[in-house]
């Protein structure tokens, strides 16, 4: 188990990584933001960023209640990494960059890009499961709201 986590500031900032900032960082970043209520703050970036969200994530997310409209690809700066408490990459590898002392943690995530509905669909469930354990580590004794991800009956999608 990792070691309890001291934020720099009053809430904890998590960046979130991937290579075009176009589809799992947008979505981690989003789901984050839906779970922790806005008590964490959440980052996106990419190390060689697109010009738009993936369309295929963007419609999973929306069709999730997400808003995806102010979502633009921004480049991943080690400052971005060294003001966050946690820096959690997801398929960039050795084109992040290094900041010493930083705490990285790597999800190792399915690039949604062009990939079919059903497709997108169990990578954002992946994803969501994720965020949410992660924000259970970070706020322990946050509430969150019901899975996002839910079927008609109230289950939990299965991934």
């Amino acid at each position: 188990m990792s070691q309890p986590f001291t934020f720099k500031g009053s809430r904890p900032q998590v960046v979130f990584a991937c290579r075009a900032n176009g589809g799992r960082s947008v979505a981690s970043r989003l789901l984050t933001e839906y779970y922790s209520q806005g008590k964490i703050i959440a980052l996106s970036a990419g190390t060689e960023p697109g010009e738009h969200i993936h369309p295929e994530v963007a419609g999973v997310l929306e069709s999730l209640g997400l808003d995806t409209s102010k979502e633009r690809p921004q480049l991943l700066t080690a400052e971005m990494i060294a003001s966050s408490d946690l820096a959690i990459t997801q398929g960039c590898g050795e084109d992040c960059p290094f900041v010493p002392g930083a705490r990285y943690r790597d999800w190792p995530l399915d690039d949604p890009k062009g990939q079919d509905d059903e497709t997108v669909r169990r990578i954002v469930a992946d994803i969501d499961s994720r965020v949410r354990e992660l924000v259970n580590e970070l706020l322990p004794d946050h509430v969150q709201p019901a899975p996002i991800l839910l079927t008609n009956n109230g289950d939990t999608v299965d991934v």
